[in-house]
């Protein structure tokens, strides 16, 4: 069994960067999106986890920088799309850009309906993202509380969602480490599929991911791990694919 691994690539303001715990004004500034996605392309990702956090946050959009992205390198690397997905049109231009997948986050807690519409629409191209402190839901760039956990995925389960994206919003930018037993119970109580994203710094750490991979985990996120030169996409690939 072997995870995917799914570089980030996260844009605001028009430049690729990293926050600290989802915190906007929390920025470290890593230049070009298009030359960052390039660089994890080339070095061997079948996908990329592209977020607009300027989407996410209401701060605006990077909308035409990243579908210039897809344009680009889609042909050559699957892209998930996430930030500020809540309605039909964001969502449709999403799919309609190029995304293999995009991840519904605020709105799904917000708007179940609509999610559930989503999902009907177009089945395993929709993620749902899980920003999660304890076991309570945050929303809105991760600033408001969204909810129980558990009631939320039941909820989501009966409307078929077939994947979910499980960050612990605590670790999330902070090389402490995944919330290895958070990704368990998410995994144990679904039969969807569990993306794993936030915390990871070390390979050892992708190991214990794919220890998850009998309960449904079967991939993971990396961001400041890779940013910050813990260790090299290849190295990450080659523990994957052994794992």
């Amino acid at each position: 069994m072997s995870i995917t691994l799914l570089p980030a690539v996260d844009v605001r303001d028009g430049k690729a960067v990293r926050l600290r715990q989802g915190e906007s004004g929390s920025e470290t500034d890593y230049g070009s999106p298009l030359e960052a996605a390039r660089t994890w392309v080339e070095a061997g990702a079948s996908w990329i986890h592209l977020v607009d956090l300027d989407a996410a946050f209401g701060t605006g959009d990077n909308r035409a920088q990243l579908g210039r992205i897809v344009a680009e390198l889609g042909g050559q690397v699957h892209i998930e799309m996430s930030g500020g997905i809540r309605d039909d049109a964001s969502l449709d231009a999403a799919i309609e850009a190029g995304a293999a997948r995009v991840n519904i986050g605020t709105a799904a807690l917000e708007n179940p309906e609509w999610t559930r519409q989503a999902i009907a629409r177009y089945g395993d191209k929709v993620a749902v993202g899980l920003d999660v402190r304890g076991h309570t839901l945050a929303a809105r760039g991760w600033v408001k509380e969204g909810g129980d956990l558990f009631e939320t995925m039941k909820a989501l389960d009966d409307a078929g969602c077939s994947r979910y994206v499980v960050t612990d919003v605590t670790r999330d930018g902070m090389m402490s480490g995944p919330n290895i037993e958070l990704l368990r119970e998410v995994a144990e109580r679904t039969e969807a599929k569990v993306t794993a994203s936030g915390g990871i710094a070390r390979l050892a750490d992708l190991e214990a991911i794919d220890a998850l991979a009998p309960v449904g985990v079967d991939s993971a996120i990396l961001g400041k791990s890779l940013y910050a030169g813990a260790f090299t996409l290849p190295e990450a690939l080659e523990v994957a694919s052994r794992a």
